[in-house]
């Protein structure tokens, strides 16, 4: 179950990228986001085979988002970095979490 929110942080990603794309004409936008959702897509897969390293990847892809965003929506107070800043955050402790049990075996 842990790959549902991978696939969808991966939609929102690139949907939120294309949508950057179209109402801007942002490259940044549109390769930033079809990178992340495929990164977050790729992660779900492996988190779905039950392959090792779904949840790490998940887990840094989460920090990246964060890392990226937070900045900017601290800097600009725009609803879509803060949006995108919110969902690294949920998604570096969930992975986290995911991460360390997996590696403490909690």
């Amino acid at each position: 179950m842990s790959h549902h929110p991978a696939f969808t942080l991966g939609g929102l990603c690139a949907i939120g990228g294309a949508i950057g794309y179209s109402r801007t004409r942002s490259r940044p936008s549109l390769i930033a986001g079809l990178a992340f959702g495929a990164l977050y897509s790729v992660s779900g897969y492996l988190l779905q085979q039950n392959a090792e390293y779904g949840a790490p990847l998940a887990a840094v892809t989460s920090a990246l988002l964060l890392g990226s965003m937070g900045p900017r929506a601290l800097r600009t107070r725009k609803p879509v970095p803060i949006m995108l800043a919110f969902l690294g955050t949920l998604g570096s402790a969930y992975y986290g979490k995911l991460v360390y049990e997996g590696y403490y075996g909690v």
